[in-house]
C-alpha cells in the first residue's frame, strides 16, 4: 500500500498493537507500548551465543558409562527432541503472522529481536546435538515419532491455519478474537507451558553438577522465553484495553479451556517421557508443577485461577534469575550485559 502523503503528524491515541494506523513503516515516535521498546533494549543488552559456552565437561560426562543413568540419557534426548522444532515453529509464528498483522512499531522492533533469539536458540539446540555426537536424525525428527511431542506440536500448529492463510486481515471482530485466540495459544501456551516441564529437566541436571554447558545454554533460553512471555502477555493485556469488545464473557471461557488442554498435553509429555522421574522429580511433581505453572499463565492475563496448585519445584523460580556471581575463567558471567548496557 502506498504511503499517505501528509502534513499531519502522528496522532499517539491511534496508535493499536492492531488496527492501529501507518503500519506499512517503522516511526517509533511518538511512542505508545513502551513495554515493547523496553523489551527490546533487554533483549539486545543480553545478547548471547552458544558457541560462548563451553561444553567439555559434558562430552566427558555423556562419553562415560558410569556418570548418567539410561533415564537420564533418554530424559535429555527427548527434551532435545522437543526443544528442536518448538522454537522453529516460534519463529515462523512471529516471523511470518505476528509481524504481518502487528501495526505497532515499537511491538514490530521487538518481534523482529525475538525473531532472532528463537534462531539463537535452535542454533544451540544444533550445538548441543553436534557437541554430544548424538544421532541428529533420531533427535531432529522425534516431533514426528513421539506421540506426546507430536501432539504439542500439532495442537499448536492447528491454531495457524487463520492468521497464516495470505487473505487473513484483522480489522473484523471474528478475526481479531481469532488473532488474540493465536497469540494467546501461542505465548501462554507454548512459550509459557510447553517449555517448562523441559526447563525442569534440564535444570534438575544443573542442580546435580551434570550436563551443566547444556543446562546453561537452556538457562540463557529460559531467560529469553520469559522475556518473550512477557511481552506477549502485555501486548495481549494492551489488546484487551485497546478493543474491549474482544474480551466477551464467551472468548474467555473458550480461553480457559485451551489453557487447560494445554496444561493437559504438557502433564501427558512429563508422564510419559519420563515415567519413572529422575533427580527427585517424579510424574506426580510434573504434575504439579504444570497447574502451578497454568494458573500462574490464566492470572496474569486476567482469567481465573484452575488448580490452586502449589509449586513442587521452588527452585525453579531461582533458575529464571540469573542474577549470579560466577566464575569469569570458568565461564562467562550469566549475568552477561553489552558494553553499552553495563552500569558502571
Amino acid at each position: 500500500m502506498p504511503i499517505k502523503k501528509t502534513n499531519e503528524k502522528v496522532d499517539i491515541n491511534k496508535r493499536r498493537i492492531i488496527n492501529g494506523e501507518d503500519a506499512d513503516v517503522i516511526q517509533l515516535y511518538p511512542m505508545k507500548h513502551k513495554f515493547a521498546w523496553d523489551a527490546y533494549l533487554a533483549g539486545n543488552a543480553n545478547h548471547w551465543l552458544p558457541t560462548e559456552i563451553g561444553m567439555q565437561k559434558d562430552i566427558e560426562q555423556w562419553k562415560s558409562t558410569s556418570v548418567l543413568s539410561e533415564d537420564e540419557r533418554k530424559a535429555l534426548k527427548t527434551v532435545l527432541g522437543f526443544f528442536t522444532t518448538a522454537d522453529s515453529i516460534a519463529a515462523n509464528n512471529v516471523a511470518l503472522a505476528f509481524y504481518k498483522h502487528i501495526s505497532s512499531p515499537e511491538c514490530r522492533m521487538y518481534i523482529l529481536r525475538q525473531s532472532y533469539e528463537e534462531a539463537i536458540h535452535t542454533h544451540a539446540y544444533q550445538y548441543i546435538v553436534e557437541s554430544l555426537a548424538l544421532d541428529e536424525g533420531e533427535i531432529f525428527n522425534m516431533y514426528r515419532e513421539v506421540e506426546a511431542i507430536y501432539n504439542k506440536d500439532n495442537f499448536i500448529l492447528s491454531f495457524n491455519e487463520g492468521i497464516f492463510n495470505p487473505n487473513f486481515k484483522t480489522g473484523t471482530l471474528e478475526n481479531d478474537q481469532k488473532f488474540l485466540e493465536n497469540m494467546i495459544v501461542f505465548s501462554i501456551i507454548l512459550e509459557g507451558i510447553f517449555f517448562y516441564s523441559s526447563f525442569a529437566v534440564m535444570f534438575g541436571f544443573q542442580r546435580q553438577n551434570k550436563m551443566v554447558g547444556s543446562a546453561e545454554q537452556i538457562q540463557y533460553i529460559m531467560r529469553d522465553e520469559s522475556q518473550h512471555l512477557n511481552f506477549g502477555i502485555n501486548m495481549i493485556n494492551t489488546i484487551k484495553e485497546e478493543q474491549p469488545e474482544l474480551w466477551t464473557k464467551e472468548f474467555q471461557e473458550k480461553m480457559i479451556k485451551l489453557i487447560k488442554r494445554g496444561a493437559e498435553l504438557e502433564i501427558t509429555f512429563a508422564q510419559e517421557v519420563f515415567p519413572k522421574g529422575i533427580f527427585g522429580m517424579n510424574s506426580e511433581n510434573f504434575r504439579q508443577y504444570i497447574e502451578h505453572i497454568a494458573d500462574r499463565r490464566l492470572q496474569r492475563i486476567g482469567l481465573p485461577e484452575q488448580y490452586n496448585t502449589p509449586n513442587p519445584f521452588p527452585w525453579m523460580s531461582e533458575a529464571i534469575d540469573l542474577s549470579k556471581e560466577k566464575n569469569f575463567f570458568e565461564t562467562r558471567v550469566t549475568e552477561y550485559k553489552v558494553g553499552g548496557a553495563l552500569d558502571w
